[in-house]
């Protein structure tokens, strides 16, 4: 019993004198103790790589250090790769389904998480929607932009408007990869890169640097929503995004109050626009006599 005291004496006189002493070489002043080290390490790359069905040269060492950057980026960029990986449950069944049908590789759906992380958003350029349609861009491939009704934010048209780019940039080029690196940099831009430099290849070409970096960031996105296990990603079926149910409504005639038409089907304005992004007014008048199709909510 005595040894047993002396032992509990002992401990409560080391931590004193170890707490007199932080306080003395501190100053007396007390400060937040450091955080204790926690374990950081480099994520898996792999051995073989592809890009729609074409190789990816990681046995350059250059090629493997830019794939190695962006997958570490968007590894430890923990928030945003969650939350866009609860997202693509939602999104990407839609999205597969017409690459499939529109005879594009099921690898550029990895494209549509790098230029907008699965979101209806706008960039400072003005670009806008899932798959960041310019405006001129956008009408060019069939959709409709104005102040009444904007495409761009129609995750079905838009992605069918990309389908078509990205096919004829695959025809111009007849490699995937640089149909995905024109996504970013224009046909145009880079056609002239690659008669200048006298290369065909998309990893042989010294490119500006976001477009340097653009296919690897497609390949990161795919090397962690392929197995995001690997990259310490566990997110259970249930905490993933689920599209909810709809019917769909058409109309073909000019709709003077969309607030009015969402409460005529017992649907708030907010739920009508949140299944419908694209539309931007109060109002369609529709002088066309197109067929307009709303999701409207299941209650």
């Amino acid at each position: 019993m005595m040894k047993w005291i002396k032992g509990v004496g002992f401990i409560i006189l080391s931590s004193c004198l170890i707490i007199a002493a932080w306080l003395f070489t501190s100053g007396g002043k007390a400060e937040r103790p450091i955080a204790g080290p926690y374990l950081t390490t480099a994520p898996y790359v792999p051995d073989s790589l592809d890009f729609a069905g074409e190789p990816v040269p990681l046995d350059q060492d250059e090629i493997y250090e830019r794939l190695d950057r962006e997958i570490i980026s968007n590894t430890y960029y923990h928030s945003n790769t969650i939350i866009t990986l609860k997202r693509a449950h939602k999104y990407f069944p839609i999205i597969e389904k017409i690459l499939k049908e529109e005879g594009v590789p099921d690898d550029f759906k990895y494209l549509c998480v790098i230029e907008s992380n699965l979101s209806n958003v706008i960039s400072p350029a003005g670009a806008a929607g899932f798959w960041q349609f310019m405006s001129a861009t956008g009408k060019i491939y069939g959709l409709e932009i104005n102040s009444e009704v904007d495409e761009r934010y129609h995750l079905e048209k838009a992605t069918r408007a990309a389908c078509k780019y990205l096919k004829n940039a695959h025809e111009k080029f007849n490699s995937w990869t640089m149909a995905a690196a024109s996504y970013n940099m224009g046909v145009n831009g880079v056609e002239s890169k690659s008669i200048e430099q006298r290369q065909t290849n998309y990893y042989d070409l010294l490119l500006y640097q976001e477009t340097q970096r653009y296919v690897f960031r497609i390949l990161a996105i795919k090397s962690i929503f392929s197995r995001p296990d690997r990259y310490g990603f566990y997110i259970l079926d249930q905490e993933k995004y689920n599209m909810p149910e709809y019917t769909t409504v058409s109309r073909t005639d000019a709709i003077s109050c969309i607030i009015c038409f969402s409460g005529d089907h017992k649907v708030t304005y907010k739920e009508l626009k949140w299944l419908n992004p694209w539309i931007r007014g109060k109002g369609i008048r529709n002088r066309s006599g197109k067929t307009y199709e709303f999701k409207i909510l299941k209650k």
